[in-house]
């Protein structure tokens, strides 16, 4: 009997790399697959102009039939826009640190932070990391890590990616309530840009969504808590899927 089969989208600015306690953990159970989104990893810059759509179309031919979906941050809003637009693909849809219809005031936030990045792309990436880590019991080998993969994006294509990033919600916000298939919402108590607000207003809006808010973790839940992490995911999928 083959396995089911869990998509890990990684976040704006990373690559498949961010998954990998992730994907350890659940290799034993399930096949999973970890692509690049285009213009990530060893994927070639975007064009200007790239839409949340591009994103999604750039992965989907990779997914097959039926897939489990668990998109982080940015890989979140590309499992939601498949969700929405390619139903088929997708057994079920979970969103880790994802945002979700911002306010006015997440908005400015967000775009402020696309602007250090457009002005100063280090400045703006050591940033994330203070953001993403600060606190946290992450250890300096994979804090490293990310820098790495952070600083090695052509800067072009990752301020299109980003400015997806912080506008895509806005795109996906009235169509969420036609995602049909069982929804698990999941984010840190810390994650200061991702917050449980918004994860919870996402599992609001889905018609058969359920939150979890992982204690004492920030934005990078997948590295900083992955065994908290794919117990909620395995819960759900054992719940909602019967696998």
């Amino acid at each position: 009997m083959s396995q089911p089969t869990v998509v890990l989208l990684h976040g704006v600015g990373l690559d498949h790399t961010m998954w990998e306690p992730v994907a350890a953990l659940l290799a034993d159970r399930f096949t999973v697959i970890t692509p690049d989104l285009p213009g990530h990893g060893t994927r070639p810059p975007v064009r200007d102009g790239v839409t949340l759509a591009d994103l999604a179309d750039g992965v989907a031919d990779g997914i097959p039939a039926g897939s489990h979906l668990v998109g982080f941050s940015l890989g979140a809003l590309v499992a939601q826009h498949l969700a929405l637009h390619r139903p088929a693909q997708v057994a079920t849809l979970t969103s880790v640190g994802s945002v979700c219809a911002r306010t006015p005031e997440e908005r400015d936030s967000v775009l402020a932070r696309l602007r250090t990045a457009e002005a100063d792309f280090a400045a703006s990436a050591a940033a994330s990391l203070k953001r993403w880590y600060d606190g946290t019991d992450v250890g300096a080998d994979r804090v490293a890590r990310t820098a790495a993969t952070l600083l090695a994006n052509d800067v072009g294509s990752f301020l299109g990616c980003y400015r997806v990033f912080a506008t895509a919600d806005a795109e996906l916000a009235p169509d969420l309530g036609r995602i049909a298939v069982p929804a698990l919402a999941v984010t840190g108590e810390d994650d200061p840009g991702s917050t449980p607000e918004m994860t919870r207003r996402l599992a609001a809006a889905l018609p058969d969504c359920r939150a979890v808010v992982v204690p004492r973790t920030r934005h990078m839940l997948p590295v900083e808590r992955p065994r908290a992490l794919v117990g909620s995911l395995t819960t759900f999928l054992g719940e909602c899927a019967h696998v």
